[in-house]
């Protein structure tokens, strides 16, 4: 037992609380995927039943690798590979709204990946890169956060554009991210009169976006059906409250939800909705639960980050993870518009799983502790330490 225990202790560094809450969400998606995925597998694999469920956890097991990985790399790292994956992102999104080969609900959001035949949304790593890259240009200005033109200005250029780019083919996404942003500007001590102003450009901004795009029409529609109580509700939420109300206080038990074989897309979107009814409002509150504990520990690594880059990065991805699921949680039980997200860590995906798992590893890696950390090649000695972002709130 000593020889395992001495093996993660070398291999799983960070907060050993995280990675005890991604394991067990890792165990329960892949419960509630394979349930959920029954009828998906009658009509394209011909009952078989084990497909999704192997590719599912293959996908977990590859997502949890990339977090292992990434949170091995020294996180300062980051804050110089950040500007270059945006670089990358900005094309990408591009290439993917006018030309991408895989469309859903009429929107370009995905690319297929050559060779390996995986389809990939190049959103996931504009988003990381834009919240890495934001942490960054907000930590090495925290003397200026006052000044508009050393600190707004790049912030809304790059957060516009990709916001901009996002929200013309993934309305939802953008929204969040942009609040992301806000939040994480607050954090970094920007006064509110340029959050003010950035507010106003995200408005201008999302409104020329969306009208451009393809999902203008959509959203409409969805904010309609929400606030319009006389309309019939859709059809996909009028099953998810079928499922969540006989799901009752203990659930229907593993496996046997029947709004699974009625429900759309029922192991994505609306996941939650199957928990509640498979594992009832005990299952959906510990699922719950799992996700505030998720944030108290970011956070918790927030105020002891070692710098504010660190801290910053920790409290964004955090919050932008977190913020997904409340979303998702919230609009299978009635609380929100319709939007499409995947509920994180629990949802059936692809590369999102690995995205997904690369920004939980950034977080380990911000709370490795801070006797690793040490100055990086070139750095000055006298220059390495910043002062904590706890400093600065």
């Amino acid at each position: 037992m000593e020889p395992i225990t001495n093996w993660l202790r070398q291999n799983l560094k960070g907060d050993p609380v995280l990675w005890g809450i991604v394991l067990l969400f890792s165990f329960i998606s892949i419960a509630v995927v394979y349930s959920a995925t029954g009828t998906l597998a009658y009509k394209k694999m011909g009952g078989n039943t084990e497909y999704f469920l192997f590719k599912h956890t293959s996908l977990i097991f590859v997502g949890l690798f990339f977090m292992w990985l990434a949170h091995r790399i020294d996180y300062r790292y980051y804050s110089r590979l950040s500007l270059y994956a945006l670089l990358i992102s900005v094309p990408l999104l591009l290439f993917t709204y006018f030309f991408g080969g895989t469309t859903f609900n009429d929107a370009s959001r995905w690319l297929t990946i050559p060779i390996i035949n995986q389809t990939f949304q190049p959103s996931d790593l504009a988003k990381l890169a834009l919240i890495s890259h934001l942490a960054s240009m907000l930590s090495r200005r925290q003397q200026h956060v006052d000044d508009f033109k050393t600190t707004l200005l790049p912030v809304m250029l790059w957060v516009g554009a990709i916001c901009g780019l996002i929200i013309m083919s993934n309305a939802s996404t953008a929204l969040l991210l942009f609040a992301t942003c806000l939040l994480l500007m607050f954090i970094g001590r920007v006064p509110l009169k340029q959050m003010a102003v950035m507010v106003v450009i995200g408005i201008v901004v999302g409104g020329v976006g969306l009208t451009a795009g393809q999902r203008y029409k959509t959203v409409i529609s969805r904010i309609e059906n929400f606030t319009d109580k006389s309309k019939p509700v859709p059809f996909q939420l009028e099953h998810a409250y079928i499922a969540e109300a006989t799901g009752g206080l203990f659930g229907k038990g593993p496996g046997k939800s029947t709004e699974r074989n009625i429900m759309p897309h029922p192991y994505s979107d609306f996941i939650y909705a199957i928990i509640i009814e498979e594992y009832g409002l005990f299952g959906g509150a510990i699922v719950l639960f799992l996700y505030l504990a998720f944030l108290y520990r970011g956070l918790k690594t927030v105020i002891n980050s070692y710098g504010a880059f660190g801290g910053l990065l920790s409290a964004g991805l955090s919050f932008s993870l977190v913020l997904q699921a409340m979303v998702n949680m919230g609009v299978a039980v009635g609380l929100g518009p319709i939007t499409g997200l995947p509920l994180p860590l629990l949802s059936m995906g692809g590369t999102s799983l690995i995205f997904t798992g690369i920004s939980i590893g950034i977080i380990l890696a911000v709370s490795r502790g801070e006797r690793e950390i040490r100055p990086m090649v070139g750095e000055p000695e006298d220059t390495a330490r910043i002062p904590r972002v706890s400093q600065y709130a």
